[in-house]
């Protein structure tokens, strides 16, 4: 019963526990397991949009973007505007660390498989050089 009453009043005063905070940090607030495509944030800065994303938002349901906030409107306004058209909803995350990642195409509620979760271009490869985030290469 002390554990329990310990318990509630922590959550009153702290709010409840956050889960995963490391990954949410890394992947723009979202879990490892509801990804189905992460791109870096030089992979958003080039011109054109990635295929892969757009196939995903035509094919896919339940999706949401969730976009690097320190990358400005410009870099995104291609993949924004195609998440309209089939109505994926997107949200500006400002990351409290750092983290390569510029744009991130997840599942909102659930978690699910997926083969490739990069797409391993040499714009990756330097992101992942310059970060140091070489275990996800």
């Amino acid at each position: 019963m002390e554990q329990k009453m310990k318990e509630v009043i922590d959550r009153a005063l702290y709010g409840a526990p956050e889960i995963k905070p490391e990954e949410r940090n890394l992947f723009l607030s979202t879990l490892l397991e509801r990804i189905h495509l992460a791109l870096t944030k030089k992979q958003v800065i080039n011109k054109g949009m990635y295929k892969e994303a757009v196939e995903l938002m035509k094919t896919k349901r339940n999706l949401h973007l969730y976009l690097n906030g320190n990358l400005g409107y410009t870099h995104f306004s291609n993949y924004i505007k195609e998440a309209g058209a089939h109505g994926v909803s997107f949200t500006f995350v400002t990351p409290k660390k750092l983290t390569p990642f510029g744009l991130i195409v997840a599942n909102q509620t659930e978690a699910i498989e997926t083969k490739q979760l990069f797409i391993k271009d040499e714009l990756f490869e330097l992101d992942m050089e310059e970060s140091g985030a070489d275990f996800l290469s």
